[in-house]
């Protein structure tokens, strides 16, 4: 008996790509990736393999290479890790540890991370509630921001609170039946 496929790093990337364009970017869910993505400043890595072993030095040597780039070439990179932390609250777990680690790295105040997963859960929140992908890509994601840049974005946007909270509308709105015709989880993109 066979596990489940691997997913290749062209799938991946490609899948994230289409979520972006069709969720993010397409709902106005960040108002910032727009300009990041048309100026080719995302940089999407894949971490391959199904265990985790390596996925927190490969998050360190992204932060590391992220760094040593100007923003212009590289402002923000996504760590796709498509065939590991399956489980929400592992990759939660997980996220809090990187956290730390990237803080105990020297770059506490020069990046944050955010995080998405196709099982993504908030707090307080029902599993099918809608308002839950707002932090749903097709696979779990290690997203490296630069603080520099957010805080630039902070001070473009002059309402950068209500943003959560007008995702939920949108996604209200949209309702369970609108979010999957967008499709835009695994394997819906052409890599």
């Amino acid at each position: 008996m066979s596990g489940p496929a691997t997913i290749g790093a062209a799938q991946a990337c490609a899948d994230m790509r289409r979520w972006l364009e069709r969720a993010v970017i397409g709902l106005n869910l960040c108002p910032f990736a727009k300009a990041v993505h048309v100026k080719g400043q995302i940089h999407y890595a894949v971490y391959e393999p199904a265990e985790e072993a390596d996925l927190m030095d490969a998050l360190l040597a992204e932060a590391r290479d992220l760094a040593a780039l100007d923003a212009a070439v590289r402002d923000t990179t996504l760590l796709i890790a498509p065939n590991t932390l399956a489980d929400f609250l592992d990759f939660n777990d997980f996220t809090a540890r990187a956290e730390r680690r990237l803080a105990g790295a020297g770059f506490d105040g020069v990046f944050q991370l955010a995080s998405f997963h196709p099982q993504f859960q908030f707090a307080g929140t029902e599993p099918d509630d809608i308002g839950n992908a707002t932090n749903r890509a097709p696979y779990p994601t290690l997203h490296l921001l630069r603080e520099e840049s957010v805080d630039r974005a902070v001070d473009a946007f002059p309402e950068a609170e209500a943003i959560f909270e007008r995702n939920i509308d949108t996604l209200e709105a949209l309702g369970p039946t609108g979010w999957a015709a967008l499709d835009v989880g695994p394997g819906s993109a052409k890599p």
